[in-house]
Order: C-alpha cells, then structure tokens, then sequence
C-alpha cells in the first residue's frame, strides 16, 4: 500500500463513519417510530374491544393519559403523511397502525443490516491500514 491508497483508506474510513452516524440515527427515528405505532396499535384494540359508554384511559403521550367515553361509533383521526389527516373508522386505522409498524420494521431491519455491512468493511480498511502500518515500522 503506498501513501496515496492510505490516504483513500483514511478517506473511506471517514465516509463510512458518517454514513454510520446517518444510519444510526436514521434507526434511533425507526425504533421511536416502531414505538408510537406499537403503542397507537394497542390503544386501538383497547378502543375496539370497549363498548359504547365504556370509560377507558387513552393515553395522550408523556406517560398522561385522558379518561374517555366510548361513543356508538368512535371514529380516528390518522395522519397518512405530508401533514394530512383523515377519519377511519378504528379496523381501518388499526389496519393503517399494523401496515406503519411492519413497513418500520422492515426499514429498520434494512438500516441494521446496512450498518453491520459498513460496520466490515470499517473492520477491513482499518485492519488493511494497521497492517500496513506495521509492515512499514518492521522494515524502518
């Protein structure tokens, strides 16, 4: 390895990091995403599962939740994205809370598997470098 491969070693090595830091913060969004839809998933089955003129307690973020009477037809408000909200009914807006949580999953998923392959190639290179490194401290 000559000096100029060094200094594209070092250069990747600096590329994939920031690319890591992209991906990990790209994933900590995933999780929290994952979160609120795990979490809007089980309110709505709470809600489905109630009757008209049950009470329930509908969590409202920050750990506080509101104490809340069923009506006949309980209707959700869903934002569907770009600042757009629409009425569902809560199968529909359960359905859109399941099909939320599985495309995160999956986008999660491709992020970690992303960052691990980074993660070696980081491994490689910096190996490559310290081996090269070495090789010249021998012959010096």
């Amino acid at each position: 390895m000559d000096d100029g491969e060094i200094r594209q070693a070092m250069t990747a090595l600096e590329t994939y990091n920031q690319q890591l830091e992209s991906l990990g913060r790209q994933v900590q969004i995933l999780r929290a995403s994952m979160d609120d839809a795990v979490r809007a998933r089980e309110t709505l089955k709470a809600l489905k599962d109630a009757e008209a003129g049950d009470d329930v307690l509908l969590p409202i973020g920050a750990s506080s939740f509101v104490n809340v009477k069923i009506s006949d037809d309980t209707r959700v408000i869903t934002n569907v994205g770009s600042r757009v909200s629409v009425e569902k009914t809560i199968d529909e807006a359960l359905a859109y809370t399941v099909e939320t949580g599985d495309e995160c999953s999956s986008m999660l998923n491709t992020a970690i598997a992303t960052m691990r392959d980074i993660e070696a190639l980081v491994n490689e290179v910096t190996a490559a470098v310290q081996d090269e490194y070495r090789n010249r401290q021998m012959t010096h």
